[in-house]
């Protein structure tokens, strides 16, 4: 199901290298991506790369003038899917508590199509508590997540955290599209 709109969110984690791959194969596989970031993923990859990817402005600014009703609302009402990618612990924990603080966040909780979340952090931080309870909030909650996967984490560890790869990402949003199709 190539065209559908979707929404490709990027927090500040430094798997956020590989989102850059995810949107591309998005785009060239026919759909059309917009790039919403938080302030802390600009730490870890610039704007221009998205945008060249997708030969669209990524969005950045909760009060973005070029949305009238806010980028929350319009990106929202015209995509019919959301894929955090990655989703760090901080995003996550926005997610389950509810939490609206930028862009991204306010997204998501104004956003009524599927949710697709790709989370990406230190082994440390996976396995512990709290994380694992906004997880458990999360599934709960009818969201979708995909990883992470054990391997080599930038912390110079091996351990579970590592985001999933852009081919398996771009699998499950497939997936995720043609069920919703279904259902619809």
């Amino acid at each position: 199901m190539s065209g559908h709109e979707l929404v490709v969110g990027v927090a500040g984690g430094v798997a956020a290298y590989k989102s850059a791959a995810l949107v591309s194969q998005l785009v060239q596989s026919g759909r059309r991506v917009t790039v919403v970031m938080t302030p802390s993923a600009s730490r870890f990859i610039g704007t221009a790369t998205f945008q060249a990817l997708t030969g669209r402005a990524v969005v950045t600014d909760l009060f973005d003038e070029r949305y009238p009703l806010g980028p929350h609302i319009e990106l929202s009402k015209d995509s019919k899917l959301l894929c955090v990618a990655p989703a760090t612990a901080n995003f996550l924990a926005k997610a389950a508590a509810g939490l609206a603080d930028d862009l991204l966040s306010t997204l998501y909780l104004t956003f009524t199509g599927s949710i697709l979340l790709a989370p990406a952090m230190n082994c440390e931080m996976w396995d512990n508590p709290a994380v694992q309870r906004n997880v458990a909030t999360l599934r709960g909650d009818g969201i979708h997540l995909i990883g992470p996967e054990k391997g080599w984490l930038s912390c110079r560890h091996q351990g579970t955290g590592r985001m999933s790869e852009p081919e398996t990402i771009a699998r499950a949003i497939t997936e995720i599209l043609n069920r919703s199709c279904l259902e619809s």
